[in-house]
């Protein structure tokens, strides 16, 4: 019997991959968590084969996102972690893989995409939602495990965006045009291959370019 934990804040989703998961009987939730904090201490007393766990969890000392991922593969080198994420976007599965992840499903995903990816990470294969291979073939990018580089000027433009800024606020304020400014918006959205600015304020959140 494969030994799952599962860790979301909200208890809804994960009595609902409780269900999925064990569906086919070969599985078993052996834990559960609601934060980082939580799910530290969990792993440090119950052992078990793979960890699906939710990508911004809030609370807790621990950092969310690519930090908890960091951490969890420093001291968990091991254990497969299959990442589930509302940020279904190639940016973050990038990202994610390049911290140690070993699966991205995204949380829109259909059910059967869970099980898929324990089986493929349980074999030593990596995975990721049909919806985020779509957007890898359509951004044309390469290796999937390369996580994006922003410019030291690029970085900066996104951290001011994410606070609140407006462009016009980020060229007066650093004394580049607005032109200038807009451009290097479009460059880091293109180089993370995000399309939305919902999404590019989400990446800069969880990376923490931004509180």
């Amino acid at each position: 019997m494969l030994r799952v934990i599962i860790a979301d804040d909200h208890p809804i989703v994960r009595v609902g991959q409780k269900v999925v998961i064990e569906a086919n009987g070969k599985c078993k939730v052996v834990g559960e968590a609601d934060g980082p904090d939580q799910l530290l201490g969990v792993l440090s007393r119950t052992p078990c084969d793979v960890l699906v766990t939710d990508f911004a969890m809030p609370g807790g000392q621990q950092a969310d996102g690519y930090c908890l991922l960091g951490l969890l593969q420093r001291q968990y080198p091991q254990l497969p972690v299959i990442l589930v994420t509302m940020f279904a976007n190639v940016a973050t599965l990038r990202a994610a893989f390049a911290h140690g992840a070993r699966a991205v499903v995204a949380k829109s995903a259909s059910a059967k995409e869970l099980p898929l990816a324990i089986k493929a990470v349980q074999a030593g294969q990596t995975f990721a939602s049909e919806c985020l291979r779509v957007q890898l073939i359509e951004a044309g990018t390469g290796d999937q495990s390369q996580e994006p580089q922003l410019s030291g000027k690029e970085r900066e433009v996104v951290r001011m965006l994410a606070s609140g800024m407006t462009v016009s606020q980020i060229a007066a304020q650093v004394n580049r045009s607005i032109s200038t400014i807009s451009k290097q918006k479009s460059t880091a959205m293109q180089r993370l291959s995000i399309s939305t600015d919902v999404d590019l304020f989400a990446y800069a959140r969880s990376t923490g370019i931004a509180p």
